[in-house]
């Protein structure tokens, strides 16, 4: 470790080594001397400590003649030593980490990797891999490994270092749980891609690369198609037995259904999701419920992650921004909230963050710019039109421009730059009527009325449109759905959800739009269905663990402790989760 030195010291001895005084050893660097201090150098550097304290040289020796290093890297070398800062450089980072490498200066190897990874991109994050491995970086080879995982679609299509990956360097990121892929075609095609650019030599890899896809997963139609007939597998002999399993593994998934059995077999094995759906909170049972589910979208299943020591909340607002989920508002049955708690999905723990102006409950919630905006809800004695907006990095909030509607139980969503606020109950009847915010004037405009009067409604930008979901419009609650288009401020019909719902979680994950739990008119439910623009219809979706409504979602990305959040894929953790289903489902038979 290097030792630590005062500003002043550090400002002292550079002044008597610029100087020329009390200096004890000369370095040269192909015929360059540098005039320096040993214990200085020595401070920050072990290959300093055992040149100048070797039993093999005089402790009276005072020049030294160093190889292998340009005058340039020691001359940013021995400034480091005196002034513990360094200029890193795209155009120097390479060989200053080279260099401080072999000086064995620990501080501006960290410096040159905070910088690569401050670089990390799609058509450079696999050669800084390469890199930090070549020089022992293992948290930055980690974080280069991570956004090569991550982002793996686009850096196919945009890397020409991917194309000059070994075999075996292919193999270990296409094995990967964490592999983000939301369909496995897309690492089909990138094998094809990788082979294409050397076919000759890489065609006969083609029986080790497949059964790294997890081609059970695939719809039949690609798999028949574009797999199973692609020249390069249907030539390939040893393809065959390859093949066969796929297509019996496909078989068992669609006649069974999916089972913790399919979690073993790398062909139907799910990749771990990147993004993580959480529902928070909510109304279960007659009461305020703390109860927090993770939507695993990869593997359809929900996961419990409730931290008991949280409180009950419904009718709050969600929200992801900085790494942390907010929570906002909201009611426990007894008071009305301006609290705000935030939850840190990492470390899994809570904190109480800066109380809004207002109480508000029904609230509604949005990210834009960096803030969070609350807007409208029920303070306990009336509708609210008021709106107010939270800076992390100052902890305050701040009121903004009121809307020109009061609106509780409203929902809001950030598209192109503004806030879209739409529907809610104004105290005596559901709101048709939606407005925008924009943060650039700080003024709400109205936009054209939706189609339905929507109280409860869910609200969320999908694509390039804002889509309008269920709701409660005064008599019923509602299936029909609708799409906001900005550019021509105008709504379409969206095909109905099957089931009437208010007061639910919506959110978007892996393209699909999820509606999550709320109240069908009749009792709460835990039920989910997902719409897919692409083809323009409502699938069913595993239910909830808890029957809920008035809870609030958001979706969290990138995790690092992401399997906690996810279903298990782990051997043991499968067995463990089967000993517990069965032992709940004796407890419940009995």
């Amino acid at each position: 470790m290097e030792r630590k030195m005062s500003s002043m010291t550090c400002t002292i001895f550079n002044e008597l080594r610029l100087e020329g005084k009390l200096c004890d050893v000369v370095v040269i660097v192909n015929g360059t001397e540098f005039n320096a201090h040993k214990n200085i150098l020595c401070g920050c550097s072990s290959y300093f400590r055992a040149l100048f304290t070797s039993g093999w040289n005089n402790s009276e020796k005072k020049v030294y003649t160093i190889p292998g290093v340009t005058p340039d890297m020691m001359r940013l070398i021995v400034e480091y030593a005196y002034t513990r800062s360094v200029p890193v450089t795209a155009e120097n980072v390479e060989q200053l980490l080279a260099t401080a490498d072999q000086f064995s200066v620990l501080g501006i190897v960290r410096a040159c990797c905070e910088f690569l990874e401050s670089q990390l991109c799609l058509e450079n994050c696999i050669g800084i891999c390469k890199f930090a491995e070549f020089y022992s970086c293992p948290e930055l080879k980690h974080r280069a490994y991570l956004f090569i995982l991550h982002h793996f679609e686009e850096m196919v299509r945009s890397s020409e270092e991917f194309l000059e990956l070994s075999l075996p360097q292919l193999c270990d990121i296409i094995e990967k749980d964490d592999l983000n892929v939301k369909q496995e075609d897309v690492v089909f095609e990138a094998i094809l891609h990788w082979i294409g650019h050397a076919s000759q030599q890489r065609k006969g890899f083609i029986p080790v690369l497949l059964p790294k896809v997890r081609m059970a997963l695939m719809t039949a139609d690609y798999f028949m198609n574009n797999v199973k007939n692609n020249p390069l597998v249907k030539d390939n002999d040893d393809c065959k037995p390859i093949i066969i399993n796929a297509l019996k593994a496909m078989y068992d998934l669609n006649m069974n259904g999916p089972s913790n059995s399919d979690f073993r077999n790398p062909l139907t094995r799910p990749r771990l999701p990147y993004a993580i759906l959480l529902a928070i909170g909510g109304w279960s049972g007659g009461s305020p419920t703390n109860a927090i589910e993770a939507y695993d979208a990869r593997a359809d299943r929900w996961v419990n992650v409730t931290k008991e020591e949280e409180s009950p909340r419904a009718y709050h607002g969600a929200a992801y921004l900085n790494g942390f989920v907010y929570c906002v508002g909201g009611f426990d049955s007894v008071d009305y909230f301006n609290s705000v708690r935030k939850f840190n999905p990492v470390t899994c723990t809570w904190h109480q963050v800066a109380p809004m102006h207002s109480r508000r409950c029904y609230v509604s919630v949005a990210v834009l710019g960096g803030c969070i905006y609350a807007m409208g809800g029920f303070d306990g004695y009336v509708r609210l039109n008021t709106a107010e907006c939270y800076e992390p990095d100052t902890n305050q909030w701040t009121m903004i421009a009121p809307m020109h509607e009061q609106r509780s139980d409203a929902s809001a969503t950030t598209l192109h730059d503004k806030v879209y606020m739409c529907g809610g109950f104004n105290g005596n009847e559901c709101l048709f009527t939606a407005e925008c915010y924009s943060r650039s004037t700080n003024q709400w405009t109205l936009i054209a009325p939706m189609r339905s009067r929507r109280s409860g409604v869910g609200i969320i930008a999908y694509g390039k449109q804002v889509y309008a979901v269920g709701g409660f419009d005064g008599a019923n609650r509602l299936r029909n759905a609708e799409a906001y288009n900005p550019m021509t401020n105008t709504w379409r019909t969206v095909p109905t959800m099957f089931n009437p719902r208010s007061n639910f979680g919506i959110e978007v994950v892996d393209d699909l739009l999820f509606v999550v739990g709320g109240f069908n008119g009749f009792t709460t439910t835990f039920n989910v269905e997902c719409y897919d623009a692409k083809t323009d219809e409502w699938y069913d979706a595993h239910d909830m663990g808890v029957f809920r409504s008035a809870l609030s979602c958001c979706v969290v990305h990138g995790l690092p402790n992401v399997t906690h959040y996810a279903a298990p894929r782990d051997t043991l953790q499968l067995i463990r989760e089967e000993l517990k289903l069965s032992a709940s489902n004796s407890i419940l038979s009995v």
